[in-house]
């Protein structure tokens, strides 16, 4: 019979050096793999003759499963073992890696891509857990900080890497780094980390299969409808379907025994304004990044090194700019830099949509991608803050994931909404076409910002959380969202 431990059971024996660097392995790849992939799209669309469609299943075949998957990932770790888990979810997304740099056609990377997201929602909400486990209290917050500090450093430094393994090697490479990575972590991680087990909560795999099937119905949706039109049957009835399967989801989650996300927690109205700038803002930082990657090598034909390292001020900004809100929010609260760092951004890619052309040179460039990147600094650790203060403390857990859940599902609307706006006859052939379908889909990520700056008003005014436990949350959420 197995003993159900607690943290406190279990902490004198863990080896806290053995599981910040395994956990942060872990964590690294999962956070590097979409930026890296980001940057060359340009590359495998050429390679694996795809279209604008293939394209953005590559990305949300990743998003899609990882967000479905990722608050089943802890209820996994609860139930058979944190150290077991993480292990299982390193070796999927290892094995879904190798599967992806071996595809020799885009069905065959879009489910691998899908294998390396389900492994990723294992592996993330469980390397928080084995790190906070392994660090007595007084030590914690300078552990998550540098788990926090292993993520930014993936967004930040994941165009340019994805860059310079195009350039130098071949798209491939940029899935077969993992491999030799997961391998010896999977290996160390089986005989360094020590088994934990939560209150096993039931898997709600009801809720999982109608959320799973109910945005995959959307996204499909909205997704074909840049190749077939918005009004084919095919798009209609998916969205239709989706659209039903999600309205049965939330009638589960009222009445099931462990639901995925706790419906409750909606009728607190700084929850829900969180939750809508979380999914607003990652609906529109997705979508444009998916976009712009794309606009500098197809439209001004710039290498994959090159637009790593031209999209630096947008993703290193916020490395910056986060750490400086966190702390500033203590005081002023979080609303404010949830607000204001949304409208920095609308402002940064407004900017960037008024005078984009495919000889728009990087002095104009450079500084608008500044400016939006500050702004989504600002917002990183004081909407994530903002959803767990909110709640009662024995909730704070669900909360996080049902801030993450939504932030995901918003990116992965974001790039198709984007996508079909952008989408028009000669769009990869013509550098004025690629231009004028980039500007429009812009304006309408700049609509997602603001839209996202209005959520953020109610209770702008609310007194802010305790210094003392505001500041401890902020540096495990901006850690989760980075």
């Amino acid at each position: 019979m197995t003993e159900t431990l607690t943290p406190l059971d279990v902490a004198p024996r863990h080896n806290p050096t053995w599981t910040l660097v395994l956990a942060g392995f872990g964590l690294l790849m999962s956070a590097l793999d979409n930026m890296v992939v980001t940057t060359a799209l340009p590359v495998i669309r050429v390679s694996l003759h795809g279209g604008l469609t293939d394209l953005e299943w590559t990305v949300n075949a990743y998003i899609l499963s990882f967000a479905c998957f990722l608050l089943t990932g802890a209820a996994l770790g609860d139930r058979f073992g944190r150290k077991r888990m993480f292990c299982v979810g390193v070796a999927t997304f290892t094995a879904g890696s190798a599967a992806a740099a071996l595809s020799a056609s885009i069905g065959a990377l879009l489910a691998a891509r899908v294998v390396q997201g389900i492994g990723a929602a294992i592996i993330l909400p469980l390397t928080l857990t084995l790190i906070s486990e392994a660090f007595p209290p007084e030590k914690r917050a300078m552990a998550i900080g540098m788990w926090g500090g292993i993520a930014g450093t993936a967004v930040a430094g994941g165009p340019v890497l994805g860059g310079a393994v195009v350039d130098g090697l071949d798209w491939h490479w940029i899935f077969w780094i993992n491999v030799p990575v997961g391998v010896l972590v999977t290996l160390l991680g089986t005989v360094r980390l020590t088994e934990s087990f939560g209150p096993r909560p039931r898997l709600d795999i009801i809720g999982l299969a109608l959320a799973g099937a109910g945005f995959l119905g959307i996204t499909y949706g909205l997704v074909r409808a840049t190749t077939v039109g918005w009004s084919s049957g095919q798009v209609i009835g998916s969205i239709a379907g989706g659209a039903v399967l999600v309205g049965a989801f939330v009638v589960w989650e009222r009445q099931a025994r462990t639901p995925m996300i706790s419906l409750d927690l909606f009728k607190r109205v700084p929850f829900t304004s969180a939750n809508a700038v979380s999914f607003l803002m990652y609906a529109d930082l997705f979508g444009t990044l998916f976009l712009m990657s794309q606009f500098l090598q197809s439209a001004q034909h710039h290498s994959p090194l090159a637009t790593g390292v031209r999209l630096l001020p947008w993703t290193a900004a916020a490395m910056v700019s986060s750490p400086l809100a966190g702390q500033l929010a203590t005081r002023w609260g979080n609303r404010p830099f949830m607000a204001g760092g949304l409208l920095m951004q609308a402002i940064g890619l407004g900017w960037i949509a008024g005078v984009a052309t495919a000889h728009l040179a990087y002095a104009e460039l450079g500084p608008a991608l500044l400016v939006a990147g500050i702004g989504i600094g600002l917002i990183f650790p004081t909407v994530a803050t903002e959803a767990v203060v909110s709640v009662p403390q024995e909730e704070v857990g669900v909360a996080s994931g049902t801030n993450n859940t939504l932030r995901e599902l918003g990116g992965v609307l974001g790039i198709a909404i984007l996508a079909t706006v952008f989408s028009r006859p000669g769009v990869y052939t013509s550098p004025s076409a690629f231009v004028d379908g980039f500007r429009a889909a812009l304006w309408v990520g700049v609509a997602f910002s603001i839209a996202g700056a209005i959520a953020a008003l109610p209770g702008l005014g609310r007194r802010p959380a305790a210094s003392g436990q505001a500041s401890s949350t902020q540096t495990a959420t901006f850690a989760e969202h980075t």
